[in-house]
């Protein structure tokens, strides 16, 4: 199985994020929770290698030779985009993606408080935007550019 099928099975079941690890099937993270890609076959080192390969251009490539570990981003022409975490484990090479979402929300469907819309008016300054890893970092960020981007002459 590619990398493109996989990932729009994935999207199609509502996955925020998929794991490519040698030894088992593509993961995905469903509302919180993991589920194997039962459909799919457990990945051998080959196919996450090809995989990896497949998305990273030359200069990625070289990098990830010497750091062992890469992101980028990842896009799939009417699919969508990903960020992606490329890392070796156990001697083999596993992928993280992120889907990015097509749709920017808006800062008022994030039921985020009326201040963070007059913070991103101001004309300087600097905003810190902190959590864990999925709580929404990237997706406030994304509202408040939309936000400037929507309000700013």
């Amino acid at each position: 199985m590619h990398l493109p099928g996989i990932l729009e099975i994935a999207l199609s079941k509502g996955a925020s994020d998929i794991h490519l690890k040698v030894g088992i099937p593509p993961i995905l993270r469903i509302n919180g929770m993991l589920w194997a890609l039962r459909e799919a076959p457990r990945l051998s080192p080959e196919m996450t290698k090809e995989m990896a390969l497949l998305i990273m251009t030359e200069r990625q490539r070289e990098r990830f030779q010497v750091n062992n570990e890469i992101d980028l981003s990842y896009s799939v022409p009417g699919l969508g985009r990903f960020r992606v975490n490329i890392f070796r484990q156990r001697g083999s090479i596993s992928l993280a993606l992120r889907a990015i979402p097509h749709k920017i929300p808006l800062i008022e469907e994030l039921s985020l408080p009326k201040v963070i819309e007059n913070l991103a008016m101001e004309p300087r300054g600097l905003i810190l935007v902190t959590g864990t890893t999925g709580s929404g970092k990237s997706t406030t960020l994304a509202a408040m550019i939309n936000h400037i981007n929507m309000h700013r002459n």
